[in-house]
């Protein structure tokens, strides 16, 4: 379930690829159209969300236990709504004591929030949103046309829905941390490669940057995710998950705002950090 919310994502962003794509011929006010075009997922959200049922655990959290009842009986009838009112009934027994974050501190829970803080912060500074963000610059650097990096924008989307559905095939089979050590690993050897062909200025780099795509969609995307859900105690869950998110963001944001001033200060290619993204990733294969 946790990796299907990741395909939804990805999902949404080839469609807005391909509109962006669409506009490519629009001229100086394309761009006006590509953000304002956001209008329409946006309402549709809105409109959405006013039918949305609240969630039937928190409402027997609060002592609403009817109206966890009638929630569940529409999805799946009397039986089904019985059977998971007293399911959800039996785990909020076993955590009737109010967390606070200071519990995040103690023995025992500590090592997995700094596990799910690490795992967070590495995905990201992996370095492959630098590509998400700003492809069209990369693209620009090695002498594609405009047309062109928006097109390789669609490619990118293509390619990230394609071994996102490959990962959910894999995520089980294979287990979690195999499909890490691939993701780290892979990025590592294909950031050696593409460090070269951008110094070079060559268009074969496309190749690469697509593969590196693809290896991050098959394993740290949806993978970080799915154990950001897992390795944590039921009782501090909630609270370590929104810890281990709020470090991903952080670590996004440090990412991807510092690749202009790189660019403009350092007056050198994309993926300036990149050796970073190299050695670091290196360092995580190697552990075990």
């Amino acid at each position: 379930m946790v990796a299907l919310n990741q395909l939804t994502v990805v999902t949404g962003i080839l469609v807005t690829n391909l509109v962006n794509y669409s506009f490519a011929n629009y001229g100086e006010d394309a761009w006006r159209w590509m953000f304002g075009l956001g209008v329409v997922p946006s309402a549709l959200f809105f409109l959405g969300a006013l039918g949305l049922p609240e969630s039937p655990r928190w409402l027997a959290k609060v002592g609403k236990k009817e109206a966890a009842l009638k929630i569940l009986k529409r999805f799946g009838g009397v039986v089904f709504a019985n059977q998971s009112l007293t399911q959800i009934e039996s785990t909020l027994s076993n955590s009737v004591q109010k967390t606070t974050y200071s519990e995040l501190f103690k023995k025992g829970v500590f090592a997995a929030i700094l596990i799910g803080i690490g795992l967070a912060v590495f995905q990201q500074l992996s370095g492959i949103n630098t590509v998400f963000n700003y492809a069209p610059k990369i693209f620009q650097s090695v002498g594609a046309s405009q047309d062109d990096q928006l097109l390789q924008t669609v490619f990118i989307g293509g390619v990230n829905l394609i071994f996102t559905i490959a990962a959910m095939l894999l995520v089980d089979k294979l287990g979690r941390k195999p499909l890490m050590l691939f993701g780290f690993g892979g990025l590592a050897v294909l950031y050696l490669v593409i460090v070269q062909l951008l110094a070079s200025s060559s268009a074969t780099v496309t190749y690469y940057l697509l593969a590196a795509i693809g290896v991050y969609a098959m394993s740290l995307a949806p993978v970080t995710w799915v154990l950001i859900s897992e390795i944590f105690p039921n009782k501090v869950r909630g609270k370590a998950t929104s810890v281990a998110v709020m470090s991903l963001w952080a670590a996004y944001f440090l990412l991807v705002f510092s690749f202009p001033f790189y660019l403009k200060n350092l007056k050198m290619l994309p993926f300036i950090s990149m050796p970073l993204f190299v050695w670091q990733d290196l360092y995580l294969c190697s552990l075990r």
